[in-house]
C-alpha cells in the first residue's frame, strides 16, 4: 500500500493527508468543481476532478470516485466520514476493484447502516436497546399506529438508513404520527435513497455518550474511552468532550464493556463508535454504531496520545499493531472539541456562506489543536456542511480545558462571514455547562441565555 485515495473533502481530507504523510504514503485527492482550489487539493500529492459542485453529482457518485482511484493508480481508499463512508456498495466496489478499503467489512457497514438490523444485533450481543418498533415501509398506517401505542408518547420517528441527526423527528401525540412519518419518509428517500422508518421511545433529557472503538477484524477489539456529545443543535453535535463529566466509574465500565461486546460479536475491523443515550437515572441504551472515523475523534486522540487515522491505515496495509491492547491505552487529562460553523445561531443556525476575508486560527501546541479544511481567502459555499474548523483543547482537568478553550476562541479570528464562535463562548461560560449538567436539549432549554438579545 503506497497510494491512498481520500474519498472526501474539507478538514477530514486534510486530517487523513497528515497521517498518510507520517506513514510515508502518497495521497490522492478528488474534488468537485467548487473545490478545485480547496486546501485538501493543494495538500495532496495528486488530485482529480470528479464533477459539478453538488455532492450528488461528485462526492456521492461512487463510480466517479472509483474511476479516479483507478486512473491515479491508488492502492487504497479512505472514505473519511460522511459521503460514501458508510456505503456498503461502495466498499464492495473498492474491494472488487482490487483496492484496499480502509474501513470495516462491507457486511458490517450494511448491518449497522440498517438501524433496525443494528438494534437486533446489539440486543443479541447483550447491549441494552431503547424500546422501539420494526421497520415500516410507506402506507403501513395501521402497523404504525399500533406500534406507536405500544411504545407510548412522546416518541421519535427515525429513518432506518439515517444518521448524523438526519431523518429523525419527534412526535408528542398520536394525532401527529402519520404526518410526521410521511415527512420523515420523504426526507429519508431524498437523503439516503431509502424511505423506510421505525419508531423509538423518546427518553426525556438524555445524555449522548459514545465509546470510541478499534477492532482488529478477528473478534478482538479495544476502546479509547468515552466522549460526551450532549451539546447539540437540531440533533447534530456542537461540543464534545472526554471524559464525560460526572459519569460514574461503574457506568463508564458498563458502557465500554457493552460496546466491546458488540464489536467482538461483529468481528469489527478498524475505527468505529458505539453511541448510547443515557437517561437521568444512569440507565443507558444503544443508539447506533458508526462504522467510520467520527468528526470528534480528536477528543480521544488528545486524551490518549494515539493517532486513530494512522491506526486505520496501518491495519489496512497489514502492519503489526499487536502492541495495541487495552492495558496500553491510558487516558490523561480532559479534552474538549468545539465545532466552528459558518452559521448564524441567532437565526436558527442558518448557514452563512461567503468569503473568508480573515481566517486566523489560534496557534497550535500546548494543548491546542485546530483541524480545518479552509484557508484565508477561501470561499465557504452552500453546497456542503457549514463546519469550517474543529478547535480542540486539552488540560490537566476539565476546568483547565475550558479555560484554554475560551482563550483559544477569543484568539480565533474569522471575518467576512458570520460564525458560531460567540455562541460557543456563551455555552462554555454557562453555569449549567460549567457544572456538567448537560443533556441533548441543553441548547433549547437555555436558549434565552445562549442567543444574542
Amino acid at each position: 500500500m503506497k497510494k491512498v485515495l481520500i474519498a472526501n473533502r474539507g478538514e477530514i481530507a486534510c486530517r487523513i493527508i497528515r497521517s498518510c504523510r507520517a506513514l510515508g504514503l502518497e495521497t490522492l485527492a478528488v474534488h468537485s468543481e467548487a473545490d478545485a482550489n480547496a486546501k485538501h487539493v493543494g495538500e495532496a500529492d495528486e488530485a482529480r476532478a470528479i464533477g459539478p459542485a453538488p455532492a450528488k453529482d461528485s462526492y456521492l457518485v461512487a463510480d466517479k470516485v472509483l474511476q479516479a482511484a483507478r486512473d491515479m493508480g491508488a492502492d487504497a481508499v479512505h472514505p473519511g466520514y460522511g459521503f460514501l463512508a458508510e456505503n456498503a456498495g461502495f466498499a464492495r466496489a473498492v474491494a472488487d476493484a482490487g483496492l484496499i478499503w480502509v474501513g470495516p467489512a462491507p457486511e458490517t457497514i450494511a448491518d449497522m447502516g440498517d438501524k433496525a438490523r443494528a438494534r437486533a444485533l446489539a440486543e443479541a450481543a447483550g447491549v441494552p436497546i431503547v424500546p422501539g418498533s420494526r421497520s415500516f415501509a410507506a402506507d403501513d398506517n395501521a402497523g404504525l399506529e399500533e406500534a406507536g401505542a405500544a411504545i407510548g408518547y412522546p416518541l421519535l420517528v427515525k429513518a432506518t438508513a439515517g444518521g448524523g441527526g438526519i431523518g429523525m423527528k419527534r412526535v408528542d401525540a398520536p394525532a401527529a404520527l402519520l404526518e410526521t412519518v410521511e415527512a420523515t419518509e420523504n426526507m429519508a428517500e431524498k437523503a439516503f435513497g431509502d424511505g423506510t422508518v421505525y419508531l423509538e421511545k423518546l427518553i426525556d433529557r438524555p445524555r449522548h455518550i459514545e465509546i470510541q472503538l478499534f477492532g482488529f477484524g478477528d473478534g478482538n477489539a479495544v476502546h479509547f474511552f468515552e466522549r460526551e456529545c450532549s451539546i447539540q443543535r437540531r440533533f447534530q453535535k456542537i461540543i464534545e468532550e472526554s471524559p464525560a463529566p460526572g459519569l460514574s466509574p461503574k457506568i463508564r465500565q458498563a458502557m465500554a464493556e457493552a460496546a466491546i461486546a458488540l464489536a467482538k460479536q461483529e468481528r469489527y475491523r478498524g475505527a468505529g463508535t458505539i453511541e448510547f443515550i443515557m437517561a437521568p437515572d444512569g440507565e443507558f441504551h444503544f443508539l447506533e454504531m458508526n462504522t467510520r472515523i467520527q468528526v470528534e475523534h480528536p477528543v480521544s486522540e488528545m486524551i490518549t496520545g494515539e493517532d486513530l487515522v494512522a491506526l486505520q491505515l496501518r491495519l489496512a496495509r497489514g502492519d503489526d499493531i499487536s502492541r495495541l491492547n487495552q492495558d496500553s491505552i491510558t487516558a490523561r487529562g480532559h479534552a474538549i472539541e468545539c465545532r466552528i460553523y459558518a452559521e448564524n445561531p441567532d437565526k436558527n443556525f442558518l448557514p452563512t456562506p461567503g468569503p473568508l476575508e480573515v481566517f486566523r486560527p489560534p496557534r497550535e501546541g500546548g494543548g491546542i489543536r485546530v483541524d480545518t479544511g479552509v484557508r484565508e481567502g477561501d470561499e465557504v459555499t452552500y453546497f456542503y456542511d457549514p463546519m469550517i474548523a474543529k478547535l480542540v483543547t486539552h488540560g490537566a482537568e476539565r476546568g483547565a480545558a475550558i479555560e484554554k478553550m475560551l482563550a483559544a476562541l477569543d484568539e480565533f479570528r474569522i471575518e467576512g462571514i458570520v460564525t458560531n464562535i460567540a455562541f460557543l463562548k456563551r455555552i462554555m461560560t454557562h453555569p449549567a455547562y460549567l457544572g456538567g449538567r448537560t443533556h441533548t436539549g441543553f441548547v433549547d432549554e437555555h436558549k434565552a441565555g445562549l442567543m444574542k438579545e
